[in-house]
């Protein structure tokens, strides 16, 4: 199974980063959510156990 994850940009410009991880249907779900609000919203593939930083 792949993992996902995503960053993004807060409205007040602050960079976050998920602390879970996704499967791909469910992070394309999610950053369809984030983008409402959000900037730069990005699905990262990431392997078990490894999150991304925000950027």
């Amino acid at each position: 199974m792949q993992n996902f994850s995503l960053t993004w940009t807060d409205p007040d410009g602050t960079p976050r980063a998920a602390a879970v991880s996704y499967d791909k249907t469910s992070a394309d779900r999610r950053k369809a959510q984030l983008e409402a609000d959000c900037t730069d919203v990005q699905v990262v593939e990431t392997k078990p156990g490894e999150l991304p930083q925000p950027q």
